[in-house]
C-alpha cells in the first residue's frame, strides 16, 4: 500500500459518525411576491428590467435599446429573426465582436437579483461574459425567493459548468469608486416573461 493509498484508508476509518443536514426551513422565502421583489432588487443593483407579454415585445425592445447595426446573438429561436442565432459548434474565438446576447434563464432569485445560467442556457460559456451588452429572459414562473429554493431546484442538476449572474459587471476595487462594465457586461437587461393573465407588474 502506497503512502497515498495508507493516508486515504486512515482517513476513511476514522470519520465522524453521521448526521442530519440542519433544517434549513426557517430561511427559505413567505408568501412575499417573488415578482416585484425580484424587480426592486434587479434594478437597485444596476440592472434594467422590462416585464412584457411576449417575444414580440422583447424583440421591440430590443430594436429600440441597442444598436442593431451591431452583432446581436441569441440562443432563444423565437428571437432568431432579425437576430442571429447563436451557433454551439463554431470557435468561441469569433464572437470577439458581440454587442448584444441574449439567452434565457433557468431561474431568477428574488432576494439577490440573480439569474440562474447553467451551460446548456448560455450556448456557449463565453457569452454572458465576452458580449458588450447582456440580456436574459426570465419566464415570470422561474422566480423563487431565495437561494435556498434555487439550490433546491438545481442541486442535482446535470451539468458541467453554471454561474449566477447578478446585475452588470461592476467593481468599486479603486478608490471605493462604482465603475460598472469593469470585466464584463456594461449593462444587463432582463425581460421577465409573464405566463398568467392575472400576474401585474408595474415597473
Amino acid at each position: 500500500m502506497s503512502s497515498r493509498e495508507s493516508i486515504l484508508a486512515a482517513v476513511l476509518t476514522n470519520q465522524p459518525s453521521a448526521s442530519p443536514l440542519p433544517d434549513v426551513d426557517s430561511f427559505k422565502g413567505g408568501t412575499q411576491d417573488s415578482v416585484r421583489t425580484y424587480c426592486d432588487v434587479f434594478t437597485s443593483i444596476g440592472g434594467l428590467l422590462y416585464v412584457v407579454n411576449d417575444f414580440a415585445a422583447i424583440s421591440a425592445l430590443i430594436k429600440t435599446n441597442f444598436d442593431t447595426t451591431k452583432r446581436i446573438i441569441t440562443t432563444l429561436p423565437e428571437l432568431s429573426e432579425p437576430f442571429e442565432l447563436l451557433s454551439t459548434s463554431v470557435d468561441p474565438h469569433t464572437f470577439d465582436d458581440v454587442e448584444l446576447a441574449i439567452i434565457k434563464a433557468e431561474l431568477a432569485v428574488a432576494e439577490n437579483g440573480a439569474v440562474w445560467l447553467p451551460e446548456q442556457r448560455m450556448g456557449q460559456r463565453i457569452i454572458p461574459y465576452i458580449c458588450q451588452h447582456l440580456a436574459v429572459v426570465v419566464p415570470a414562473e422561474t422566480i423563487v425567493p431565495t437561494l435556498h429554493e434555487a439550490y433546491d431546484q438545481i442541486g442535482e442538476g446535470q451539468y458541467g459548468f453554471g454561474a449566477f449572474i447578478g446585475g452588470p459587471s461592476k467593481t468599486a476595487d479603486i478608490e471605493q469608486a462604482l465603475v460598472m462594465g469593469a470585466h464584463g457586461p456594461i449593462t444587463m437587461t432582463v425581460f421577465i416573461l409573464k405566463q398568467a393573465d392575472d400576474l401585474t407588474v408595474v415597473v
